[in-house]
């Protein structure tokens, strides 16, 4: 029970986020078996997110044991040096150089670690997320998400992207005041990637995220098939020796 409900809570902030968004979630195409993906989601989360953010519960050692990458290739999701000036070797967590005081200085808030963000948002939301950024003015970083309104971190991909308006619609709600619904985005300034290459380069990320948050969870799940396999079976048998042991007494 108490691991069930540990399950739930991971859930929860996702939910709350969808719902508080009110935007509906565009469907990420998670496949933990796809080597490709998940070393191109590795590569991409090594030279686009850990400027900011860290991994701090995982190695890249183990990356490359489980996604079957070459040392050259561990060695070149490695960025940071420790103060002598040495790289960083392949055993040691993924932590970032920025200082958690400097972060809070730069953008107004604490800098996520992302460890287990697919867990706690989902990876729906995630892809959503980096794929909705959009231009507004008002913003510090001129930016804004429809995903997370009011969002603090630039659209770091920008140039992968492009820069994209959001059009919205004025409606009425059930109470008849007036408010704008979300409609579409339109690009701006094209990037250096097509819309369908951005969307693949996203999605290989977000399923990079996914394995991130649970390394383990294709092996558990293909060991959970064997042990209801196993439980089927001993049900049948434990039922037998029940009606064998109590068939005087009935």
């Amino acid at each position: 029970m108490k691991k069930l409900l540990s399950v739930v809570f991971l859930l929860i902030p996702g939910l709350v986020m969808a719902s508080e968004g009110g935007v509906p979630l565009d469907k990420a195409l998670v496949d933990l078996h796809n080597m490709e993906s998940l070393k191109n989601g590795a590569k991409s989360f090594a030279t686009y997110c850990m400027g900011c953010h860290s991994a701090d519960y995982m190695r890249y050692n183990r990356i490359g044991r489980d996604l079957g990458m070459t040392p050259a290739e561990v060695d070149g999701l490695i960025t940071t040096r420790s103060e002598s000036g040495d790289k960083t070797k392949s055993g040691q967590l993924m932590k970032i150089a920025m200082q958690p005081e400097y972060a809070k200085q730069a953008f107004g808030t604490k800098v996520p670690d992302l460890t287990v963000i697919a867990r706690a948002r989902g990876a729906d939301y995630l892809y959503t997320y980096l794929r909705t950024f959009y231009i507004d003015d008002s913003r510090p970083s001129g930016m804004n998400n429809i995903a997370f309104k009011d969002v603090a971190m630039p659209h770091v991909l920008w140039e992968l992207q492009g820069l994209q308006k959001a059009n919205f619609k004025d409606e009425k709600d059930a109470e008849g005041n007036d408010h704008k619904v979300f409609e579409n985005m339109e690009i701006v300034v094209p990037g250096k990637m097509s819309p369908k290459e951005y969307d693949k380069f996203v999605g290989d990320l977000v399923n990079f995220l996914v394995y991130l948050g649970e390394p383990v969870q294709t092996e558990r799940k293909s060991m959970g098939k064997w042990v209801l396999l196993f439980l089927a079976i001993f049900g049948v048998i434990a039922y037998l020796l029940k009606k064998e042991y109590w068939k005087d007494v009935h």
